[in-house]
């Protein structure tokens, strides 16, 4: 018969003294029945949680695998690192997914889930796109572009305008490299110009065409060999940094000191659906890192920029005088109000542009 009370040998420690109750007694003590008791190995087994999926997404990138290396592998990875296993992101260099000029519908459909890029390059049918990439002399230093946007206003019409189109999410916009020209022929003159193929982007590209510059679409990947075999006769893409990490500066000879614009424009942008997806925590690190982003940016191109202007040696400098390059800046006041008739918030942003320049002129040294 079993018996209520425990042995003698249950009863007693190792050293033969009682133990303070029986087991039953703890368990009538801790309110636990008889039915939890003819359940005792159900109480035993641990609790099991399913575990959730990550989110995966596929971002694609402008650029091509060597500038990405800088421009948004770190971002990439570091927030891959900081996720802890609950989302990854898969990151694409130029055309590896859909050729670059198709970014913005592939973002918009679906097929992926984020891009980095300027809106101008990407194709995206806003309005305001055309500021995106290097707007002529819309900057003259790489400070320039964040100020505009965080303090200026254009965060807000930046949103605005993606707020009006369907399956596009804009997330924050930052700066990269001033816009110089590289070429196998020297320029030293605007009539020099003339007749030159160049791989450039498409606001400037468009701006430079009225001096005879011919701007070419060829794949990033395909560029340095189109410089080779003179299919193209430079590039007006970007400045020294990207030039010669990505081997530009090694088929270029020249590279012209004026330039256009003191930064790109670029941004990030997000598939709706995609979005709506992530919680609120991986939101807020996948902006932070984007900042973290922007940081390393603006200190890698300010500091190669000046570096390789006064170390660099693949390439010889040249300069058009200022009194012609006067014209150039002339041209651009006039570019920017031919686009200011294009929509109302491009006339909003022009102003802006206007305003900031005042400012900056007023300030001074080392502002301007």
């Amino acid at each position: 018969m079993e018996n209520d009370d425990m042995s003698d040998t249950e009863n007693k420690t190792t050293s033969g003294e009682p133990v303070a109750g029986s087991r039953r007694q703890f368990l009538k003590a801790a309110g636990i029945g008889g039915a939890a008791l003819a359940a005792g190995s159900t109480l035993a087994a641990p609790a099991v949680h399913a575990k959730t999926a990550p989110i995966r997404w596929r971002l694609q990138t402008y650029s091509g695998a060597p500038l990405g290396a800088h421009v948004i592998k770190p971002q990439i990875e570091a927030f891959n690192a900081a996720a802890n296993g609950e989302m990854e992101i898969e990151l694409y260099y130029a055309d590896q997914l859909v050729p670059t000029a198709e970014l913005f519908r592939a973002l918009q459909n679906g097929t992926i889930d984020a891009v980095q890029s300027d809106d101008a390059t990407m194709a995206s049918p806003v309005d305001i796109a055309v500021f995106g990439g290097y707007f002529p002399f819309s900057s003259r230093f790489s400070l320039d572009l964040p100020v505009l946007f965080q303090r200026y206003g254009l965060n807000e019409i930046w949103k605005e305008a993606y707020d009006e189109v369907d399956g596009v999410e804009w997330l924050s916009a930052g700066a990269w490299d001033p816009l110089q020209i590289f070429t196998k022929e020297p320029i030293r003159s605007l009539a020099d110009m003339r007749g030159k193929r160049v791989f450039g982007v498409p606001t400037a590209g468009k701006f430079l065409s009225r001096y005879g510059l011919i701007p070419v679409t060829v794949p990033w990947d395909d560029v340095e060999v189109a410089i080779q075999t003179g299919q193209l006769d430079g590039v007006a893409w970007c400045g020294f940094t990207e030039a010669y990490e990505v081997g530009w500066a090694d088929v270029c000879n020249y590279a012209l000191t004026n330039n256009v614009c003191g930064a790109w424009c670029g941004s990030y942008f997000a598939n709706s659906k995609s979005w709506e997806k992530v919680p609120p925590h991986l939101k807020q690190l996948f902006l932070t890192t984007i900042d973290q982003s922007h940081y390393y940016r603006q200190v890698w191109y300010w500091g190669g920029e000046a570096q390789l202007r006064v170390t660099g040696q693949k390439m010889e400098l040249t300069s058009i005088p200022q009194a012609e390059w006067a014209q150039v800046e002339k041209d651009a006041e006039q570019f920017w109000d031919e686009i200011a008739d294009t929509s109302p918030r491009a006339a909003k942003v022009v102003k802006i542009l206007k305003d900031y320049a005042a400012v900056m002129e007023k300030a001074g040294f080392p502002y301007r």
